[in-house]
């Protein structure tokens, strides 16, 4: 049953991307889902995966002098409160302990939907003078929030991520680590991902609760909708103002710092699933993919040599620093082939007896198809350029589906086309107001996804209110 269940159909795009992303999140095996409805399983294949992008980003991190700490998981409500801006924003999604060893608690804990409190009140009691600072601190942890309507690795209850929290002296030097952030998960898209992200500012209607600033980076998928992938924020003074954060200055003043906050989660597993996928199951860059070559052998039961072969292969990329599997079961090759074709795996080599008479290796990249009879030793020391290869071309196509997608939109009908048709971004002269943007909500079930870093104009004129556009900005439908 189980053999069947790996080999079964998935149901295509087309037909429903919703159940196309559930088949595969199960088929691929990267999750299950738990008895706690909302909460799910990180299965081996879809952690690594995670790990492949945190090892990554955390060497980008503290490059850069951040440090990883680790806070409570669990927040005293009045600490919570003393935000009020913060808390109204993620009220509605804490999930509270009333009880500990079977006694009603003083106090309620919330369980942390993130950690902007927690870090302040430690920042309260460690900076002294202004030379503590910069103060760079991320934690990698799990945060409980607690959704309505969830799916796996997009929106959960729980999720694992990095929340980055930092504080600076000077406004100029938050302002600076705000967007050097950013730019970490640009490139983080990039030259790990295989795809771009669009970089901008978000409105004061879609800022995080308690930020000055909030900048993203959005993902377009295949489907027209946008999905905020990351977020880096500029607080300036105002939490550390709440939380009685200080320092003494070199002018023996006593100052606020300015703070900032940065993060991104497993939701990223998701923009990837629906960025490269297809049919088939997943198309993993080889940047990330837990297993970025598989070998399999042909009639090695006729030929018990070839399994020998087989591992010798398999030492050899590994000592090129490849993560290589040689699947030694006693599955039928095809079995094998649409196993790691669905798991995305970017490279697959088959090796049969003419093949190792010939000493020749027959190859199959997973993101085109493509198959080549490569020659042994020229595959070995090619392998990294051939990871390359593949990372460009998969690149390529995303951002070439990214330019398709954004539409300058000049009247009312034309954004309405763009957005009801699910057609990707609108690229909209906007007037600014939070009218504009709760009437394309309620109109569209569309929202504003950035303001991008070029401002530069092509009209003059917002087509949903008629008046004086003063930005440039992207409306999207979104998950």
């Amino acid at each position: 049953m189980g053999e069947f269940k790996k080999n079964s159909t998935i149901t295509p795009i087309e037909e429903s991307m919703s159940q196309w992303y559930s088949d595969v999140c199960l088929k691929a095996e990267l999750m299950d889902y738990s008895r706690t409805k909302g909460f799910i399983i990180y299965r081996p294949y879809g952690f690594a995966i995670w790990e492949n992008i945190k090892n990554w980003l955390d060497k980008e991190f503290k490059k850069t002098g951040i440090q990883n700490v680790y806070m409570p998981s669990l927040i005293p409500e009045s600490l919570f409160n003393l935000e009020k801006e913060h808390v109204e924003g993620f009220a509605p999604e804490c999930a509270i302990v009333t009880t500990g060893g079977n006694k009603e608690l003083d106090e309620k804990l919330i369980i942390r939907p993130t950690s902007e409190t927690l870090f302040c009140d430690h920042f309260k009691n460690v900076l002294n003078s202004y030379r503590d600072l910069p103060l760079l601190y991320n934690q990698w942890c799990n945060v409980v929030r607690w959704e309505k309507t969830t799916r796996p690795f997009l929106r959960g209850k729980e999720f694992l991520w990095q929340e980055g929290h930092t504080v600076h002296e000077t406004e100029k030097e938050a302002r600076e680590e705000t967007l050097k952030m950013l730019e970490i998960y640009r490139s983080m898209g990039e030259n790990l991902f295989a795809f771009p992200f669009v970089c901008g500012r978000k409105t004061e209607k879609e800022k995080f609760a308690g930020a000055v600033e909030t900048y993203t980076i959005e993902a377009l998928m295949p489907d027209g909708q946008a999905l905020q992938s990351g977020t880096s924020h500029y607080f300036g003074q105002g939490f550390c103002e709440k939380f009685g954060v200080k320092f003494l200055g070199k002018d023996n003043k006593i100052e606020y710092p300015y703070q900032t906050s940065f993060g991104v989660s497993t939701r990223l597993i998701g923009s990837i699933i629906m960025m490269h996928g297809d049919d088939n199951g997943l198309v993993l860059p080889p940047a990330i993919a837990p297993i970025q070559v598989v070998i399999v052998t042909v009639k090695d039961e006729k030929v018990p040599e070839l399994k020998d072969y087989a591992r010798g292969l398999k030492a050899k990329l590994e000592e090129m620093g490849v993560r290589v599997k040689y699947d030694e079961t006693d599955r039928t090759p095809g079995w094998k082939y649409a196993e790691y074709e669905m798991k995305g795996v970017p490279v697959r080599v088959s090796v049969g007896p003419r093949d190792r008479e010939n000493g020749v290796l027959e190859v199959v990249y997973r993101y085109n198809g493509e198959k080549v009879s490569i020659p042994e030793e020229e595959f070995i020391n090619s392998i990294h350029d051939i990871f390359k290869t593949i990372h460009q071309g998969m690149y390529n196509k995303a951002q070439k589906y990214l330019n398709e997608h954004i539409y300058e939109v000049h009247t009312y009908d034309e954004l309405k086309d763009v957005l009801s048709n699910g057609r990707g971004y609108a690229k909209m002269m906007w007037d600014g107001t939070r009218e504009v943007e709760d009437k394309i909500k309620e109109e569209f079930n569309a929202s504003s996804r950035c303001m991008p870093f070029d401002q530069t104009p092509f009209g003059d004129v917002d087509p949903v209110s008629g008046r004086k556009a003063k930005y440039v900005c992207l409306f999207a439908r979104s998950y």
